[in-house]
């Protein structure tokens, strides 16, 4: 079989990659697992624990809690990074299978009674939580009939050495599979990988029509991913992750109480029913690095889900902002409001109604947003001095807000109420179409002379042409410009100076009398 390249992807590499540009603090200390919350919770920066818990675990946290540790594992900037993905996505890698011999996730085989979640370093993240949870499961299951993969994060939370609570509440693939089983009292075949490069995660949040998931994964590495068949199903996972839990779900149905959990935005879910995971296998690299996410707090942008879920906004915003109106500059979905909600666009009007016609877009997507601003293509979406100034001075409420209700939402938005529906807000931002370059939406800028025919006064350049005082400075070589005041004071006097609308000084023909 070809040589593959099993470290280029691992998540230790790349975590190492982090402590070198400072992204990442190392705690050498022991720590409970019941302080790995704690530890996390608002933190700007990722956190490798050499000695989580008894066993002196090696666990990291918060790896893609910020914009810019995402776009390093693209090789981009922040900017840059939703270009940078759609570019990838745009050319599928398909897997590379590789033996067992040369996939490190499977250098230890665990099974049956060995098999033991409890063994693993997983923490309790937040006080209410119904028990410890793995957050940084990828999930690989097979599209029925197709030999497709499926991939998708799921949470998993414990409930014995080996069953587990697995949330499959909200529509996805992964639960339509399962529910197909179900129906059939078959149980489904499912692997998670724990432990995964966050292009990987990238790719568990994009969904694309009819192509084997895998090859996504491949896109966002840039590179074929390689695969190993489970030791216990026909299910391909990748070969690089640090660890693999095998097993299926019981076809019983959702009869599983799963949660409370902190949710990604910000306030915790209650008590819902869900399917049971029994563990068949758990397969890990020899040294490997337990992983796990940051979810919901105060600090949300700081967190691992939203970063991930202001892509995958972001991502369908873009798709149909390209569908409707011609130049689309840039998205970004603010991850303090969860990397869903609100969502900011900037675009070139090309002609009226361009801009409502982005907000009306972007509500109909899969992006979810719930409150979309629109604003020009000078205004920084990025930053919140720029939104917040665009914002203030470019709308009006009763001519620029757009409101409807009645439209798809996500379920965990509290204020819902518990409607299956709700409203959403447009906002836009943009100058009054055709004003662009009027006067009145001129943002000053500090004095800049540009180079002009001199004059020997202002009286003789005023008659050459009205000017403004910079172009008066420049006329007569001036640096000061005080002394021009007192040129113009002179001609004020003699009652032959005027000013045009525009501000521009003249010279009159005649005095005035």
């Amino acid at each position: 079989m070809p040589t593959i390249d099993t470290e280029r992807f691992r998540l230790r590499n790349f975590v190492a990659k982090l402590i070198e540009l400072g992204e990442c603090e190392v705690r050498n200390e022991p720590i409970d697992l019941v302080e790995v919350g704690a530890a996390l919770d608002g933190n700007p920066q990722a956190v490798l624990f050499k000695a989580a818990g008894p066993e002196k675990a090696e666990l990291v946290g918060n790896v893609m809690g910020s914009r810019k540790r995402l776009a390093l594992a693209l090789d981009t900037d922040e900017r840059d990074l939703l270009g940078t993905l759609n570019r990838r996505l745009n050319k599928l890698q398909p897997p590379q299978k590789v033996s067992s011999q040369q996939a490190p996730v499977q250098q230890v085989v665990l099974k049956d009674d060995q098999a033991d979640l409890c063994a693993l370093p997983v923490h309790l993240q937040h006080g209410a939580d119904g028990a410890p949870y793995i957050s940084a499961g990828i999930d690989y299951a097979l599209f029925p009939g197709t030999g497709f993969t499926n991939v998708g994060c799921r949470r998993i939370m414990l409930r014995g050495p080996r069953q587990a609570g697995v949330d499959l509440i909200a529509p996805s693939d992964m639960r339509a599979i399962y529910l197909e089983a179900a129906a059939r009292k078959e149980p489904v075949p499912v692997a998670y990988a724990i432990g995964s490069h966050p292009a990987d995660f990238l790719a568990a949040m994009t969904a694309l029509p009819n192509v084997n998931e895998l090859d996504i994964v491949g896109a966002l590495r840039d590179r074929p991913v390689p695969v190993v068949k489970c030791v216990t199903s026909d299910i391909y996972v990748p070969a690089d992750a640090e660890y693999v839990i095998e097993g299926v779900l019981d076809p019983a149905g959702h009869v599983e109480p799963e949660g409370p959990f902190g949710e990604y935005v910000g306030y915790y879910g209650v008590v819902k029913r869900n399917p049971v995971l029994h563990i068949t296998a758990i397969t890990h690299r020899e040294d490997a690095l337990f992983q796990t996410l940051t979810i919901s707090g105060r600090s949300l942008r700081h967190t691992d889900t939203t970063q991930l879920s202001a892509m995958k906004t972001e991502s369908a915003a873009w798709a149909a902002l390209m569908a409707s109106v011609r130049e689309p500059v840039a998205v970004y979905a603010t991850s303090s409001s969860g990397g869903m909600y609100n969502v900011r666009v900037s675009l070139r009007q090309r002609v009226p109604g361009d801009a409502k016609n982005a907000i009306a877009a972007v509500f109909g997507s899969h992006a979810e947003a719930k409150h979309v601003f629109v604003f020009d293509d000078d205004i920084d979406v990025f930053s919140d001095a720029e939104a917040d100034w665009a914002f203030a001075t470019r709308f009006q409420a009763d001519r620029d807000l757009i409101a409807g209700s009645g439209f798809r939402v996500v379920p965990l938005d509290p204020s819902l109420g518990g409607a299956r529906t709700g409203a959403k807000l447009g906002f836009d931002c943009t100058i009054p179409f055709g004003k662009t370059n009027s006067f009145e939406f001129s943002v000053p800028t500090p004095p800049a002379a540009k180079k002009a025919a001199r004059y020997k006064s202002a009286a003789e350049a005023l008659a050459a042409a009205p000017a403004s005082f910079l172009e008066l400075m420049a006329a007569l070589g001036s640096k000061d410009g005080r002394e021009v005041v007192r040129e113009l004071d002179g001609l004020y006097a003699e009652k032959r100076l005027g000013r045009n609308d525009d501000g521009r000084y003249v010279l009159k023909s005649e005095p005035s009398p």
